[in-house]
């Protein structure tokens, strides 16, 4: 390592909002940090996440393509059909 360059190392004491306290090294200069969702409260590391449509793209995605799309196929062959469901089948 080149002397002199380097920010200081220091130990950082982390708050979070939902009460969790924890220690970490870090080359923040103050002593205390406060963040708003840590490992604890997170619902990734939790296993309460939600899955949420909210601004409901698929159905917009359905709503533009998906009439389309069946009208494309409409007066073809079930096996023309079948084949445009499953793309991956039809090329093997």
């Amino acid at each position: 390592m080149k002397p002199g360059i380097h920010p200081p190392y220091n130990l950082v004491h982390v708050k979070c909002s939902c009460g969790n306290e924890f220690d970490v090294r870090s080359s923040y200069s103050a002593k205390e940090m406060h963040i708003e969702v840590c490992a604890a409260c997170h619902p990734f590391y939790t296993g309460k996440q939600k899955i949420l449509d909210s601004t409901g793209q698929v159905d917009k995605f359905h709503k533009r393509f998906g009439a389309h799309h069946l009208k494309a196929l409409a007066g073809k062959s079930a096996d023309t059909v079948k084949a445009a469901a499953e793309p991956a089948a039809a090329e093997k």
